[in-house]
Formats: C-alpha cells, sequence, structure tokens
C-alpha cells in the first residue's frame, strides 16, 4: 500500500491530505523491513540477493536488482526497490521503498541511500531510524559509521505515539528538534546540538547541548524536573540529577530551590545485588521552627538544622532466611509536613531477621517509633529489642489435627517510661472435620504460659496499662468448637449461600490484670474478631471467659453481580468481671451486634459497610462505608467513619470520631481528566470530649487536571491545609506536573 493510499484508508475527523515526504517525518513508512534469510550464510564475506530480476554488466562489473530486492550480508539486512552494486568500488545505491535492518533490530528508512557492501555504513536521504530499544529519529539526511553511529541533520527524536486509535498519524505528544542528532548504540544514548523541546508542535525548552539514554538501561541524566508552591515555603523548583554508579547501582540528587526558605538538598542512594535490594534517602536544609506546636512559629526565629533519613532494604540470605529493615527518622516533628513529604504522624525503623520452612517460623525484630504527634513525648515511646518468635507446625498429630507450639519474647524500654520483658510458651491444637450432613466442625485447645517483669510503672497514666511492679506470670487456657452449616442453592440464575454459625469457647479465669498491656489497647468488637478464640488483639490481655457466639453468614452470585453479608453477636456464659472496658461492645453479657455487608457490580460499584449496634438500644456505635463507583478512568469514592461508643476518654487508643472522605476523577476526553478529593472532620465535643474540632472541621483537599498520554504527562494540582502546626501554616499549595515519558536518563 502507497503513504497516501493508506493515508487515505483512515477514518480520520478532519481530512488528511496525502504529502510528499520531507525532513523531520516521523510517520512510520509503509514499507515492511526486510526479513531474515531464508538460506544461511556461509561466511561474513557472503552477499545474498533475492530480487525479481536480476541484472550484470560484466564489463562495468555492476549488479543490478530490481523488484522488491532484498540484500543480505553480516547480519544486516537491506530491501528496496531497486539496487544498484557497483563490485569495483563496493558501492551500493538503492532507491525506493528503501529499508535496512542492523544486527541490534534498528531500522532506517529512507527514499535512497548509498551503502558499501557491509550494508553497515552510507548515507540516507530523508531517513527515518525506528530502533529496537523505543523511539524513533527522522532527519534530512543521515550518515552511518562502520561502527553504527549515526549522525543526523536537521533532525527529531520522539519515544511517542505517531498515529492516534484509527491508526491515522498524528503529532506526536512531544519531540525534540536539533540541528545535529548523533546516536551511538555502542552507548544506548542520543545526543543533541542546537536542540529544543517541542510540546504539542510547539517550541518550548531550548536544550543548547543534551543528550538523553535509550532503553531500560542505567545511565547518569537529568530527570523530571518538579514545580510547586506552598505558602509556608513560596515557590519551590527540583532538578533531580542521577548518576548511574553501575549498571545495579545509582544515586540521584535533588537540589530544592525555594522562594521563601533556604534551598533543601535531596539525595537517594538504591542498589540491587545477588542477595536482594536496598535503598537510602536523606534530605538536609536549615529553616526555622518552634518547640510550641500549638502555636505559630514566631517571626525572627533562628534557622535551625533540619533533615529526615528513610530507607528501606531486603535480603534473601538463602531459600529460607531473609534480613529485612527500614528507617525513619527526622529531626523535628514538623519537618515532613513543611516540605510535603509525608503526612505520618508517626515514624517507625524495624529490622527483622527471618527464617521459614515448610513447618517452622523463626525471627528475632526490633523496632523503634518517632512520634510526630502534637503533645506526644518522645521519652515514652517504646523502643522494641529483641522480639524473638519460634513457630513449629506439626501436621496430622494428636488425633489427627494441626498441633502448633509457640516460643516468644520481647523487651520493651522507654528512655522515661514504663519498661516491660514479656516471654511465653503456648500450644495450640486444631482438628477440623466435616459431617456427614454437611457441617464443618473445629475443635481448637489452647494452652499458655506468661512471665512478665514490668518496672516504672507510675509513668503509664492509664492504671489498666501498667499492670503489677515486679515479675508476675499467668496460666492461660482455652478450648472452643466452632460449627458451620452451609446451605447452597440456586437463585435467580446465579448460586446463594447460607452458612448458619456457632462456636462456644470455655476458658479460666487467668487474673490478667497483673501484667501490663502493651499490645492490646486498641481492642473493638468487629465482624473481623467476632469469631476469634482472643478477641483482644495482641498477647498481653485475654478473654477468660466462657461464652456462645452466633451468626449468619449469607452470599449471592448472579452474572456480573455479587454480595456477601453476615452478622453476629455473643454471649458470656458467666457473670465475673470482664477486662474489656466499657464502649469496645464486649463489656457486657451480650455483646454488641457487628456485621459487614459488600457488594458488586461488574468493575462498576463497588461498596463495603460495616457497623456495630449497641445490643440495648440499637444505637449505632460504628458505622463505616467505603464505597466506589465508576471505570479506571472515571470514578467516584466515598468514605466514612462514625465511631459512637462513649469510651472514657482517658482510653487515648479508642477515642470515638466521625471524618468523611471523598475523592473523584473524571475523564473528560481521552487524554484529559479533572480529579479531586477531600478530608473532613465531622468529630464534635459530644463524640471526642478532648477534640477542638467544631463538627465540621476540613483537614485538607486538593482539585487539579491532568493531561496524559503515552509520553507525557502534564497537570496542575491545587491543595489546601486547614491545620497550622508550629511552622507549619495552613493554606494554598500548588503543583505542577510535568513529566515526559520514555525519556530516560
Amino acid at each position: 500500500m502507497k503513504r497516501a493510499s493508506f493515508l487515505a484508508s483512515c477514518v480520520c475527523p478532519l481530512v488528511w491530505a496525502a504529502a510528499p515526504a520531507f525532513a523531520q517525518d516521523l510517520q512510520t513508512r509503509t514499507v515492511p523491513p526486510p526479513p531474515p534469510a531464508t538460506t544461511p550464510s556461509t561466511g561474513e564475506d557472503q552477499v545474498q540477493f533475492n530480487a525479481t530480476t536480476l541484472e550484470y554488466d560484466s564489463k562495468g562489473d555492476m549488479v543490478t536488482a530490481k523488484g522488491d530486492v532484498r540484500m543480505y550480508r553480516a547480519g544486516n539486512r537491506l530491501r528496496a526497490d531497486t539496487v544498484v552494486w557497483d563490485r569495483k568500488t563496493g558501492k551500493v545505491h538503492a532507491d525506493g521503498n528503501v529499508a535496512v535492518v542492523n544486527p541490534g533490530g534498528d531500522t532506517a528508512y529512507g527514499d535512497s541511500i548509498e551503502l558499501t557492501d557491509a550494508l553497515k555504513d552510507g548515507m540516507v536521504d530523508n531517513m527515518l531510524l525506528v530502533l529496537e530499544k523505543g523511539g524513533r529519529l527522522a532527519a534530512r539526511k543521515g550518515t552511518r559509521s562502520l561502527d553504527e553511529t549515526v549522525v543526523l541533520e536537521d533532525a527529531a527524536y520522539t519515544p511517542c505515539g505517531v498515529t492516534d486509535s484509527n491508526n491515522c498519524p498524528k503529532e506526536p505528544s512531544w519531540k525534540i528538534t536539533a540541528v545535529r542528532v548523533i546516536y551511538r548504540p555502542d552507548r544506548r544514548r542520543i545526543y543533541y546540538k542546537g536542540a529544543r523541546i517541542n510540546l504539542f508542535g510547539l517550541p518550548t525548552i531550548p536544550l543548547p547541548a543534551f543528550s538523553n539514554a535509550i532503553g531500560d538501561g542505567n545511565d547518569n541524566g537529568l530527570l523530571a524536573p518538579d514545580l510547586r508552591y506552598s505558602r509556608t515555603n513560596g515557590f519551590e523548583f527540583a532538578q533531580p540529577y542521577h548518576f548511574a554508579l553501575g549498571p545495579n547501582q545509582g544515586l540521584t540528587v535533588t537540589p530544592r530551590i525555594f522562594s521563601a526558605v533556604l534551598p533543601m538538598l535531596k539525595a537517594e542512594y538504591s542498589a540491587l545485588n545477588t542477595l536482594g535490594a536496598y535503598r537510602i534517602a536523606g534530605y538536609v536544609t536549615a529553616s526555622p521552627r518552634s518547640t510550641d506546636l500549638l502555636t505559630p512559629t514566631p517571626a525572627g526565629t533562628p534557622n535551625s538544622f533540619r533533615g529526615y533519613l528513610d530507607g528501606v532494604a531486603r535480603f534473601q540470605l538463602t531459600p529460607d532466611w531473609t534480613l529485612s529493615g527500614s528507617l525513619r527518622l527526622t529531626t523535628d516533628p514538623t519537618f515532613l509536613r513543611r516540605y510535603d513529604i509525608s503526612t505520618d504522624d508517626r515514624l517507625r525503623s524495624t529490622v527483622k531477621l527471618e527464617h521459614i520452612d515448610r513447618s517452622s517460623y523463626f525471627s528475632v525484630a526490633g523496632w523503634y517509633v518517632q512520634t510526630l504527634r502534637v503533645g506526644d513525648r518522645q521519652a515514652l515511646q517504646p523502643i522494641a529489642l529483641p522480639e524473638i518468635d519460634y513457630r513449629k507446625r506439626i501436621p496430622d498429630s494428636l488425633l489427627g489435627g494441626v498441633l502448633t507450639f509457640q516460643l516468644n519474647t520481647l523487651g520493651i524500654e522507654r528512655p522515661a517510661g514504663q519498661d516491660t520483658q514479656r516471654a511465653f510458651a503456648s500450644a495450640q491444637w486444631e482438628l477440623r472435620k466435616l459431617t456427614p450432613w454437611g457441617q464443618e466442625v473445629t475443635f481448637t485447645a489452647l494452652g499458655r504460659g506468661d512471665l512478665y517483669r514490668t518496672s516504672d510503672i507510675l509513668a503509664t497514666s492509664v492504671a489498666n496499662y501498667r499492670g503489677e511492679s515486679g515479675v508476675s506470670g499467668r496460666l492461660i487456657g482455652a478450648f472452643a468448637i466452632d460449627v458451620k452449616w452451609p446451605f447452597i442453592g440456586a437463585l435467580l440464575g446465579g448460586t446463594q449461600r447460607l452458612t448458619p454459625r456457632v462456636q462456644i469457647v470455655g476458658s479460666p479465669q487467668a487474673g490478667t490484670t497483673t501484667v501490663p498491656n502493651e499490645d492490646s489497647r486498641s481492642v473493638d468488637l468487629e465482624d473481623t474478631n467476632l469469631f476469634s478464640l482472643n478477641r483482644f488483639p495482641g498477647y498481653d490481655r485475654f478473654e477468660d471467659s466462657a461464652r456462645v457466639t452466633y451468626g449468619l453468614d449469607w452470599a449471592v452470585d448472579l452474572p456480573g453481580f455479587s454480595l456477601t453479608t453476615n452478622i453476629g453477636q455473643s454471649y458470656r456464659l458467666n457473670s465475673r468481671p470482664t477486662l474489656f472496658p466499657d464502649g469496645t461492645g464486649l463489656s457486657g453479657r451480650v455483646s454488641d451486634i457487628v456485621g459487614r455487608t459488600e457488594l458488586r457490580f461488574h468493575d462498576w460499584v463497588s461498596v463495603i459497610h460495616r457497623y456495630r449496634l449497641d445490643q440495648g438500644d440499637l444505637a449505632v456505635r460504628r458505622n463505616e462505608l467505603d464505597a466506589t463507583v465508576g471505570s479506571r478512568s472515571t470514578y467516584f469514592l466515598v468514605g466514612y467513619l462514625r465511631l459512637n461508643r462513649n469510651i472514657d476518654r482517658t482510653l487515648e487508643d479508642l477515642r470515638d470520631r466521625e471524618e468523611l472522605r471523598v475523592g473523584s476523577r473524571v475523564q473528560i476526553s481521552r487524554f484529559w481528566s479533572v480529579f479531586g478529593s477531600t478530608v473532613i472532620d465531622l468529630t464534635n465535643r459530644d463524640e471526642d470530649p478532648l477534640s477542638l474540632a467544631d463538627g465540621f472541621d476540613p483537614v485538607r483537599h486538593r482539585l487539579g487536571v491532568q493531561y496524559e498520554d503515552d509520553c507525557l504527562k502534564l497537570g496542575v494540582t491545587w491543595k489546601r491545609d486547614y491545620q497550622t502546626t508550629g511552622d507549619v501554616k495552613a493554606g494554598n499549595g500548588f503543583l505542577l506536573t510535568l513529566a515526559f515519558k520514555n525519556l530516560g536518563r
């Protein structure tokens, strides 16, 4: 098919007139590249020909081939309408629909070409070079040397697509034009002289001296810049530069310049070796900060050194042994928020050595927590080192069940707070059986012995968390029978499953108030722990009571539609005092009612609702909704959470709250979209007497517009924070995103 015929066959919104080829024509040529030779070559000096007609002038020692000519030599391939080979001079002249492929897979197209008979070097008029690693170069004239270096005059480069969804030619989103371009396949790099980036066909950014890598290798070079504005720091410009320190490691240095404060420097090193990968990043700057986070930083506050370390690593030492860790440390509580690095209110640094095989697990771990919360004392944060955990699983043991042994020890230190050391050993047996009537019956038995050593208990303000000073211990035992009876049948062309479930648990009183509570504080009755053997999280508290738990699961699966829901409640069979605080849904003999419903319709609708109803007056104690409607390109999502549990306000881990999260993205055209999100604190004094919110307190929101295609991302985002904390000011911020995809380094 001729080029004009191809263009005329496109279904385009506008009439595209066929035009003659011209310099910097990046469009795909209609001639297919020459296929590999059908017969093997007997040597590098052999030249193979295929053509419709072949003429030989014995006097001039000239070979003329016509009609779909194909020429092969030493891995180089040529295709053209006509080829004239001067055997005396070794020159090859090809005309008409010329395509040349080198051993690396790069394909050069042109109107005419002058080559040597090695097919490695020569000159091409109106050249288009399609690179095997991605991207294409076009030029008025191109010259290729014996080392396959290509020099192009009046040239252009782009990695973007040059056809639209209807296969019609289109202008690439961006391209680089230059007076001279040098392509070095040995370095996998393109060098430009007198270059300029053209965005949507318009010249924008001048690049007097510039180069970029092709493919996915590691190389030196500039990365995409970052431009933003915030009320605290003013205008910000960041320009990262990557140093390739080897094929498996690199260093990226990013200077960040601000209009309102001193610059900041970020350095990030990453590497990959035979054992695993690791990354470490550091930020350093100096700016005013305040020790009083409840009030804005006073004017005239002197600059202080500020910084942040962020690292992660994972190494597979052997098939069974793994070493992993993370590092997150900052100089002060507001640094991350001020420079828009993170909104986390706690940073945790960890290290863990693990051994995992088919029947056992062993780990040695430790962690350090840095608090960024207003009012928290760092000296009261726990340092856990070490935590040692060993588990051994023995299948087909007692009566055919599974027996699991566990040994665990943990040490928690606080510079100015309570210190705790804990060790325990446990054994758990589990047997699952199916009855002839279809019931699934699971028997579980647990035995555990704990030993604690505690000091400085008065440093813990909540009495229920302290335990007793000195050495204490306890014995824990529990036995449970869990019965599920599923009923399955047809419904509306699909299936439905109705599963009643009953669990009976017996556990003698363990006197667990004598030991401290470090890891069982955030307790709340939910659908996820309703049938757990211990509804406390962690190990420090155990539910020592006899109880019966009952519930119902229902699931419907139809073509493109699914619905699952469950509901349940528990009843304590004894009347001894419980360890659960009031408001958790478990403090009375009859627990609150909990449930969860999930609805899905194709990939368009996803709704998850979780709730807890007061067993007395059916008041809603927990109401949580997460819903998404739409496709991947256009969607609306909403998240709502309300905890109205009336819990003692001294229990800091269980405070009530109400929050609304809304987000949306709308694809307004093929490449353009708008997006936005907001977080609103709906908590009032009735829900949390310690809260400063008034019932409708926006936390932050953002709104933006973005263009994104196969090789360009361009967008503007407006963000507003409503909370002032120390040197972090509430106010507006703007982010400009401009990323040239596939440009490499």
